[in-house]
């Protein structure tokens, strides 16, 4: 079954659905503004929540954390020691791991257990800008887990980039405030 992911609302305190592939509204994301940390509730169309999506504080690398029922289900953060340059690993409480790798900031990736495919992540599908496929390929898989997997794994590489271009914006502005006082002084 495939889901639609619309990209562009991906913003806290903006809420969005995400459908299914005859255009049904499968999943709400609301996402919770005014929090200490980066907040997201995946609910049913009914509104019932069934996931929630939370930034990890103090953690010494970027990491999210996947609940249900006020219960922690999964972790998820980035492998550091990777061939892949984006490669994360989604850790479930019973110790079970999935393996997330591919070209996360193009929408382009896949969701694995023990080398078996799980879900596809892709643009390619759709021709609408802005929208991605979360396409899960075993009918028994836990939809609503595999598509908070996607959204965790984008928004992290999203905020890994933005942290990215600010050091750079940071050390350019520091580089040049030096140049232009050596110049005076």
């Amino acid at each position: 079954m495939k889901y639609l992911v619309r990209d562009k609302v991906l913003a806290i305190g903006d809420d969005y659905w995400i459908e299914d592939e005859d255009g049904r509204h499968a999943f709400l994301v609301d996402g919770k503004a005014l929090r200490l940390r980066d907040t997201l509730e995946l609910k049913d169309p009914d509104g019932r929540i069934l996931l929630t999506l939370r930034e990890k504080l103090f953690s010494l690398r970027d990491a999210m954390t996947l609940e249900r029922d006020d219960r922690r289900l999964a972790v998820i953060r980035r492998k550091r020691l990777s061939l892949l340059r984006h490669h994360h690993r989604v850790t479930l409480v019973e110790g079970t791991e999935l393996d997330v790798s591919g070209r996360i900031a193009e929408r382009e990736f896949k969701i694995e257990y023990a080398g078996e495919l799980l879900a596809l992540v892709s643009r390619q599908w759709y021709r609408i800008r802005e929208t991605y496929a979360v396409d899960v390929i075993r009918e028994d898989a836990d939809a609503a887990l595999l598509i908070a997997v996607a959204v965790c794994v984008i928004r992290m590489t999203e905020r890994e980039g933005e942290d990215a271009r600010e050091g750079a914006g940071e050390d350019a502005r520091g580089t040049l405030g030096d140049a232009a006082r050596a110049a005076v002084g």
